[in-house]
């Protein structure tokens, strides 16, 4: 067994490093346009292969070589959405500005905010910016910079404003832009019901680790959208816990990683090594 282990131990690192690739790649492309593009795209490559060597198909093995490398660019072409959804997310960090106190305040206004709109059925959708930027969606829409409350949120999302159109993007405590233009989710719909602000919150997902609130002008239902996925008609319980879930666990994350780095530095400067002995006559006092 041990011989073994020795001799083939690479092989079995290569099978884990290509499920670990196929998963995601599968995680990526589910539920999208593309997927069926590349699981036809792979069956034919697969049928083709296979009659090409069981049946000793020169000339048919010779176009597949051949046309393998022009296909690798057409994919690269056909899924440029989903590669650079992937490659954002791979590219992401953690980061809040702001302690857990000022956190649990700005989540309290924003779900007053959100549940007053509902209320009125004034339509809505947020865009709360987390460790990824959302500059490019920023400027498509008004500059505001104002800290969040529910009146201002129900004056930008009153009917008869000009601003009501669009998204709302938040960072941090504040209200950076509003009637912001999001891109539509490309993904397949299975619920026809959602309208294109509903779909523009999960194509924000898609693309950002951005967290998307959208409120229903039609029945004021509430809806968080996160990674590409939506969750409809919370009640306003739940909608308090989830958001806490969400924002409150990067906090506790950001929180451990400084407390090892605060671990690292008190290690570097040990004062056993720095402090000269208690009997050392030499030192002063301050």
């Amino acid at each position: 067994m041990v011989n073994f282990l020795q001799e083939h131990w690479r092989s079995a690192v290569e099978i884990l490093i290509l499920w670990v690739f196929i998963y995601q790649l599968y995680r990526t492309f589910r539920a999208t346009r593309g997927a069926r593009i590349l699981v036809g795209l792979a069956m034919i490559f697969v049928v083709l292969t296979l009659a090409s060597q069981l049946l000793q198909l020169e000339v048919v093995e010779f176009i597949i070589t051949r046309v393998a490398v022009v296909a690798a660019l057409a994919l690269l072409i056909i899924f440029q959405p989903e590669l650079r959804m992937a490659l954002a997310r791979l590219g992401s960090f953690r980061l809040w500005s702001f302690n857990s106190t000022q956190q649990q305040e700005f989540l309290g206004s924003l779900s007053d905010a959100v549940w007053q709109l509902s209320h009125k059925r004034y339509g809505a959708l947020f865009a709360i910016e987390r460790t990824m930027g959302l500059k490019d969606h920023i400027e498509t829409g008004v500059k505001i910079k104002g800290m969040l409350s529910p009146e201002l949120a129900l004056t930008i999302f009153h009917p008869k404003t000009a601003l009501h159109d669009g998204g709302v993007v938040l960072s941090g405590e504040r209200i950076v832009a509003a009637a912001c233009v999001f891109s539509v989710s490309q993904s397949e719909v299975v619920d026809r019901s959602m309208g294109l602000r509903h779909r523009a919150a999960i194509g924000l997902t898609e693309e950002s680790d951005a967290v998307t609130i959208v409120v229903s002008e039609e029945n004021g239902q509430v809806s968080l959208c996160i990674d590409g996925k939506i969750e409809r008609n919370l009640e306003e319980d739940a909608f308090r816990v989830r958001l806490e879930e969400i924002f409150l666990a990067d906090s506790e994350a950001k929180d451990n990683e400084e407390g090892l780095d605060e671990a690292v530095i008190r290690e570097q400067l040990d004062p056993q090594d720095s402090v000269a002995a208690a009997g050392d006559r030499s030192l002063v006092s301050d």
